[in-house]
Order: structure tokens, then C-alpha cells, then sequence
């Protein structure tokens, strides 16, 4: 969960109008970022950041877990979003194979010589913030939510299952899928080409204990697998090259998802954090009176 989040909460409780303040702010930006990353569109954000944080502003001063406070925000503006989504011509289908995100020989070689490329290239692969973007943007609708709210929002697995209303094996499978889709559309950006350009291997299936490991690396990355199967995994990996540079390139694009924040304008950010703060103490000041004469 982000930290702003907690920092939310924590000045909610404070009931002073410079921590309500300071708290929307939070609100304002972790709705905005989240927007954008889903719907990539800055009207739609903004729209979003106003009606879910007008429409919850009564509801704050009940929420006081930072967590019940992250999955019911989280609920809310995915909602939203949901309901304004644009959806492009040509947009992907809403799943992809695992057979569609596992590489061929031709871009397993490319990691390979990628691997052997100078650190020099290496960090200018790491900055193409605004390539992450797109490609985020380009993955199934159902893929990029879980992605967005696990990898970029920082929501447990169980978190995000209770926003998206999804068992846990179920928001894992996605993940892995989203995790692979994106990278796969990074580097079909990275080589010059559409992803669907990309060579494949038609008619051709890996084999069964291969394809298994695949399905099972975003586990062993985030530290789900058992200790005997994470031993098996890592002797495999270890002595495969490919499977090295695969994972390393994997892992790039997740720790870059990890990072990619995505600012709101200040003016529009500032005019509705002062509106905001003025509904939430109105709110305050009213609530108290109800109490006082019902005493």
C-alpha cells in the first residue's frame, strides 16, 4: 500500500483543517496517478480525481484503518474508471495465452546479447518512463488493473482481490500475465516493431516442465514458492543464460512499474484541494452540531 495512504489516515484523525489539507493532497494525487495509469487519459483523471473525492468526502472521517481506507478509494475510482474507459479500435483481447507471452529463440538471443550490451545502454533502457506508460496502456483492460493496483499502487494480493471482487490465485495469474504482456510490449517498442510483428512460434509449444516453470515466475520473483520448488527453479535458472537474462529483464520492467508516478497539474490539484478541505470541515463542524443537540 502507498505510504501516502497511511499518512491520509493518520491526518484524517487529527481533525485540524492543515492535516485535512495536507491529507487531501495525498487523496488527490494517489487518485489522479492511479487515473491515468488505468485510463491514460488527463481529462478523464481529473474528472475522476473530483467526482470519487467530492462523492467519498463524507464517508472519510469513518474510514480509520489506513487499509479499509486504500481498498475502499481503490473500489471507488476503479469503478469510475471502469465505467469511462475508452476503449481504441484494435484494443487486445481481454486475455492472452500463456503460450502468446512466452519468448522464442529470437528474443530469448536478443536478451542475450542485451545482457552483454554496455551499462550505458542498460540506463537508457531504464528511462523510457514514457514507453512503461504506453505499453501499460496497450495490455488488456483486466491485465492492467491488477497490474497497476499490485505493482504501481502497492496493494497486497489480498487487496487487490477485494477491489477487483477476485479470488487470490486468480489476481496472481493475471499479474504474472501482465507482467509478461507489458514486458513484451516494451520490447517490441525497445526493437522498432508492433508486438504482434514479433516472431513466434507458430504451432510450437514448449515443452510441459518448461512452460510450467514460465507460469510460475512471478511467484518465485515475489517469493510465493515453496522452498523445495524455489530451489528447483533457481538451479534451473542459474544454469540457463537465457532464463537469466529473461529474468533480469523481467525484473527491470516490474522494479520500473514500481517507480512510475504520475503528477497532477498543480493549479488543478490546488484549486481542488482547497475545495475539498472547505466540504470536509462543513462536514466536521455539521456532524458535531447533530451530536451536541442530541445530547
Amino acid at each position: 500500500m502507498r505510504p501516502e495512504l497511511s499518512q491520509a489516515a493518520a491526518l484524517l484523525k487529527q481533525n485540524t483543517p492543515e492535516a485535512i489539507e495536507q491529507a487531501m493532497g495525498l487523496l488527490q494525487r494517489t487518485v489522479y496517478s492511479f487515473s491515468m495509469k488505468v485510463c491514460g487519459h488527463r481529462e478523464d483523471a481529473e474528472d475522476t480525481m473530483q467526482e470519487v473525492l467530492y462523492r467519498s468526502v463524507g464517508q472519510l472521517a469513518g474510514i480509520e484503518e489506513p487499509q479499509a481506507l486504500a481498498v475502499w478509494l481503490y473500489t471507488v475510482t476503479r469503478n469510475r474508471c471502469w465505467r469511462m474507459r475508452r476503449k481504441p479500435a484494435g484494443a487486445p483481447a481481454e486475455t492472452l495465452s500463456l503460450d502468446e507471452l512466452m519468448p522464442d529463440e529470437a528474443e530469448l538471443g536478443r536478451l542475450l546479447a542485451d545482457a552483454a550490451a554496455s551499462p550505458e545502454a542498460d540506463a537508457l533502457r531504464a528511462e523510457q518512463h514514457g514507453m512503461l506508460r504506453r505499453a501499460v496502456l496497450e495490455i488488456p483492460a483486466n491485465l492492467r488493473m491488477v497490474l497497476v493496483l499490485h505493482d504501481m499502487e502497492e496493494l497486497t494480493t489480498e487487496q487487490v482481490a477485494q477491489v477487483l471482487g477476485l479470488q487470490a490465485g486468480t489476481v496472481r495469474v493475471r499479474l504474472h500475465r501482465a507482467r509478461l504482456a507489458v514486458r513484451k510490449q516494451m520490447q517490441a517498442m525497445l526493437d522498432g516493431a508492433p508486438v504482434q510483428e514479433q516472431p513466434k512460434t507458430a504451432g510450437k509449444k514448449r515443452p510441459a516442465s518448461c512452460r510450467e516453470l514460465f507460469g510460475n515466475l512471478s511467484d518465485y520473483l515475489d517469493g510465493r514458492v515453496e522452498p523445495a520448488s524455489c530451489e528447483q527453479m533457481r538451479a534451473h535458472i542459474e544454469g540457463c543464460p537465457a532464463c537469466v537474462a529473461f529474468l533480469r529483464d523481467l525484473s527491470g520492467v516490474i522494479e520500473r512499474c514500481r517507480k512510475m508516478e504520475v503528477p497532477c497539474d498543480e493549479q488543478v490539484q490546488r484549486r481542488l484541494q482547497a475545495a475539498l478541505t472547505r466540504e470536509y470541515v462543513r462536514l466536521l463542524g455539521a456532524a458535531g452540531r447533530q451530536k451536541s443537540a442530541a445530547m
